[in-house]
């Protein structure tokens, strides 16, 4: 997958892409990323790539001219998504970090100050995406979160596509409650169900387990769907994640 970055703090991205699962993955050639800074493309010799707005308001705008000529400078820009990271834009959620690691392209533009000149939003940006219902200083941070949870669904990233296949939001539901050994530790035992070897009951247990904090927490991803509906989803995902296990173990 190619990946650029547009930021006014490049060196932000340095331990991102350095890192995890992400620096494994562009040491494999998986990803190509570039991170670009906007400064480089300064109206002046200050370096200057903001200005006040139009009509008064409070904070500097990033000046189109940077903008534009810093996404003209990606010779691979055509037909790729080009990203503004944004509290305005689509939430973020499973199925358009999905339908984005199909594209096999994306540009990200990272805001700072009072935002950027809104031409550029109509001329270049094909998506506006925020990742929180909240507002940080820049949009680098959400740009390395959208990211990651793009890159994830890419082949070979993970190692494992099964444990992105049966993560939250892949499955339908949050994710059900996870144990390991040793199976009691300072009293604190595992539910015997996910010991028993009984794998129906297993997936059953992790089924209601995962509905019911879903319904506490996030009622809203299940509202249109039947229950029946939601365990077929459930299960074959929980089934095609086992699957792709065994043949990755031989």
């Amino acid at each position: 997958m190619q990946a650029a970055v547009a930021t006014l703090f490049p060196e932000l991205f340095a331990p991102f892409s350095e890192c995890g699962i992400v620096g494994r993955a562009i040491e494999k050639g998986l990803i190509d990323l570039s991170i670009l800074d906007i400064r480089n493309r300064a109206v002046d010799g200050r370096g200057s790539v903001d200005d006040y707005q139009f009509g008064g308001g409070a904070g500097m705008l990033i000046r189109p001219e940077p903008l534009f000529e810093t996404l003209e400078q990606i010779p691979w820009r055509t037909d790729a998504r080009v990203i503004f990271m944004t509290p305005q834009g689509r939430k973020l959620d499973h199925e358009l970090a999905l339908d984005l690691a199909e594209s096999g392209r994306i540009i990200i533009f990272c805001g700072r100050y009072g935002g950027i000149d809104q031409r550029f939003r109509d001329a270049a940006v094909t998506d506006e995406i925020s990742v929180a219902d909240a507002v940080v200083s820049g949009g680098e941070i959400p740009a390395m979160f959208l990211l990651e949870a793009v890159f994830r669904w890419l082949p070979g990233v993970l190692g494992r596509m099964e444990s992105a296949q049966s993560d939250s939001f892949a499955t339908g539901l949050l994710d059900y409650p996870r144990y390991t050994r040793p199976a009691e530790y300072r009293d604190m035992k595992v539910p015997e169900v996910i010991i028993s070897g009984n794998h129906a009951e297993i997936e059953d247990w992790r089924f209601k387990e995962a509905l019911e904090l879903t319904r506490r927490e996030r009622p809203d991803l299940i509202d249109s769907e039947s229950e029946e509906s939601l365990k077929e989803r459930f299960i074959r995902s929980l089934r095609l994640a086992d699957r792709q296990k065994e043949q990755n173990n031989g």
